[in-house]
């Protein structure tokens, strides 16, 4: 039975109250969307505030509760930063939303949590100790150095093919899949890919002596495949992220009624960010929520499908989120603003209308014309100085104002190339490094969890983190497990180590925090020397010596050259004259918003072009990316992705934008451009 809810004027302004700026208001096209209560889409241009309209929902849902019939709400999105945000702004106001029934989470927990554990606990009697892709890479690499203890019941023959592909393909053995086709369990090569096919790996093998392995060996094989990931699920009780995916359709597909069950604890389902979506993703919440309309559940989307450059595999998101009868449009963009939004709007995979309403604080129009820089082979790195000069120049003329919080970045699609005069983001800005101050869970090497802690974590959490990951790792390199033969984690570690020896748990615990302090302070070397020096009486409180886990220890990095990482200085920034021009890629900006904007060009693949302003020459002149694509037939693919880029690339500026392009491509696709539009700077 649906739960009715009637948005009266007191519901919104309180939202107002809560996310927006004083005197602000909700335009009607939010307000539509915040009173609508049916399944629908909603395709929303980039600084629509979408994701702020869906708080605003959620908070008057939240005053509703309970529900009348005890259902509650999921909310989902694609990243956990975007889960955090939506904590950070409505938690505290509405606490019921974030207690059951409801759940708020990424779709990889909420798969985890309500399909993917349960079916495993289920079918193995117990539970997984990690679903983590690095963890189980870790798994696959212990397990393909002991290869001879995974025979399955093969001859030795077999198992020297085995051996032979681990030599000619090992990462196969790492990126094939599980996944359920009908009745069957099938293997894949790739997450959402095509069945595995047992070829014979060619090899060093010359043509005319190559022959390929017969019928009953391919088959023999693909068991032999089968067999081992399964052992790795089941006895290894490690799930790489896609695992779960597979365990949740196997639910679905066994135990169908779980689908009502779902639909009748969640009746309001959101999906934000749903162009973000992989195939797979979109396919089990359609699955489960949608069902062909037969769904109790209420399920919106929400997103923008011409912002869809996450998707993995599935280049295509346009034709897999096929928009719903249902589907509201937010065309006001509070970033773009009037002179930007015809511009931008040019890229979108569909005729997309964006009505820019960035205006200047005090009211005014931004009346900043976008601006090419033309460089030379010569000039290429003075692309991004030049940046800051235009900046600084606006600033002086008031027409960017000097603000703190002003972020200004200079994006690219890709980071570099090894092809000789080949544009990546590495040849504009040479100091460009791919490691910059992110995390990660797991390493291959000690070191690497010493030096590449977050720095811009102003606490000691990350690095602290960082060096209990590495104590972890090294328990699991030694395969050395809790009481219950599981993997230690975090709480198990200090639980065990508090319990049986609670002067060596307090021991530990200061040793990382001095450890910690120390790499704040930059001495990353000697807290490395002196953790290598701890591990032995580490190991020694399980009874234990260093054996598996030395290369770990010893190991050198392959990022970076370590020595070089500067503190608290990020080397992907250009600092000049107190211009902060931040550097990265597309990807690492989606969602953001700049003050100003410079989009520096970059070679992908070959067809229809090699670069943005060769396969989008019919945009930057002024025609729609739907026209093209009506005329066009070769390399669709091609200039779609790279429409994608570029529309959430310009699509973050509030004032200036700016794109620099080769003078040699210049001259052949883009010399008629308007010039009333844009200001072109030649910088050689």
């Amino acid at each position: 039975m649906s739960v009715m809810i009637n948005v009266l004027k007191e519901d919104i302004s309180y939202a107002e109250k809560i996310l927006l700026n004083e005197n602000c208001k909700f335009d009607p096209e939010r307000i539509d969307f915040i009173n609508n209560y049916t399944t629908l889409d909603l395709q929303a241009v980039p600084g629509s505030g979408k994701t702020t309209a869906l708080l605003a929902k959620l908070l008057i849902l939240e005053k509703r509760m309970p529900l009348e019939n005890g259902s509650g709400v999921l909310v989902i999105s694609h990243t956990n930063a975007a889960v955090d945000e939506i904590n950070a702004k409505i938690k505290k106001y509405a606490p019921k939303l974030f207690r059951y029934p409801n759940f708020v989470g990424t779709i990889q927990s909420f798969i985890d949590v309500f399909l993917a554990i349960p079916y495993y606990a289920n079918r193995f009697k117990t539970m997984p100790l990690r679903i983590d892709n690095e963890i189980y890479d870790e798994r696959i690499r212990q397990c393909l150095n002991h290869l001879w203890n995974y025979g399955f019941g093969i001859n030795a023959e077999m198992m020297r093919k085995i051996l032979y592909y681990k030599n000619v393909n090992e990462s196969l053995f790492y990126q094939y899949r599980f996944q359920v086709e009908n009745n069957d369990i099938l293997l894949t090569k790739v997450l959402n890919g095509a069945k595995l096919e047992i070829v014979k790996p060619r090899g060093n093998t010359r043509f005319e002596n190559y022959r390929d392995y017969s019928p009953e060996d391919k088959a023999s094989l693909y068991n032999w495949f089968f067999n081992f990931k399964l052992n790795i699920l089941e006895h290894k009780q490690i799930l790489h992220f896609d695992d779960a995916y597979f365990l949740a359709n196997l639910y679905i597909k066994e135990y169908p009624d779980i689908v009502k069950l779902l639909q009748k604890r969640f009746h309001y389902v959101y999906v934000d960010e749903m162009q973000d979506m992989d195939t797979h993703q979109h396919d089990i919440l359609e699955k489960i929520f949608y069902n062909g309309g037969t769904s109790f559940s209420i399920f919106q989307r929400i997103g923008d499908i011409n912002q869809a450059i996450y998707n993995g595999n599935s280049i295509h998101i346009e034709d897999i989120w096929s928009h719903r009868q249902n589907t509201l449009h937010l065309e006001g963009s509070h970033r773009i603003n009037n002179q930007l939004a015809p511009i931008v709007e040019k890229y979108g995979l569909s005729n997309v209308h964006i009505e820019g309403r960035k205006r200047n604080d005090d009211g005014s129009e931004i009346v900043i014309k976008p601006h090419i820089f033309v460089f030379d082979d010569a000039t290429k790195q003075t692309v991004i100085p030049q940046f800051a000069e235009i900046i600084r120049a606006f600033q002086a003329e008031g027409k960017i104002p000097e603000n703190p919080e002003n972020k200004f970045m200079a994006v690219a699609w890709r980071k570099n190339h090894t092809e000789d005069g080949k544009l990546g983001l590495s040849d504009y800005w040479s100091e460009f490094t791919e490691t910059g101050s992110k995390s990660k869970i797991d390493y291959e090497v000690l070191k690497d969890y010493i030096f590449f802690f977050n720095r811009e974590d102003k606490t000691l959490k990350s690095i602290s983190d960082q060096i209990i990951n590495a104590f972890l790792k090294i328990l699991r390199l030694e395969n050395i497990l809790d009481d219950n033969q599981k993997t230690f984690s975090k709480n198990t570690l200090f639980k065990r180590l508090k319990d049986c020896n609670f002067i060596l748990y307090e021991e530990l615990k200061q040793n990382i925090y001095n450890w910690s302090i120390s790499c704040i302070n930059n001495k990353l070397e000697y807290v490395y020397q002196l953790i290598k020096a701890y591990i032995p009486a580490f190991l020694a409180m399980f009874g234990k010596t260093i054996c598996d886990s030395s290369n770990f220890i010893e190991g050198e990095s392959d990022n970076v050259n370590v020595a070089s990482i500067k503190t608290f200085e990020c080397t992907n920034i250009y600092k000049k004259d107190g211009i902060d021009i931040q550097v990265g890629t597309i990807h690492s900006a989606k969602g953001q918003t700049h003050t100003a904007t410079l989009y520096l060009e970059t070679f992908y693949e070959r067809g229809y072009g090699n670069y943005e302003s060769e396969r989008l020459r019919n945009q930057f002149l002024g025609e729609c990316l739907p026209e093209t694509l009506g005329r066009i037939t070769n390399c669709v693919d091609k200039i779609k992705q790279s429409a994608k880029m570029v529309y959430v690339g310009f699509s973050r500026p509030t004032h200036l934008l700016c794109f620099a392009i080769h003078k040699n491509r210049f001259d052949l696709v883009l010399s008629d451009i308007d010039r009333k539009l844009w200001e072109i700077k030649e910088l050689f």
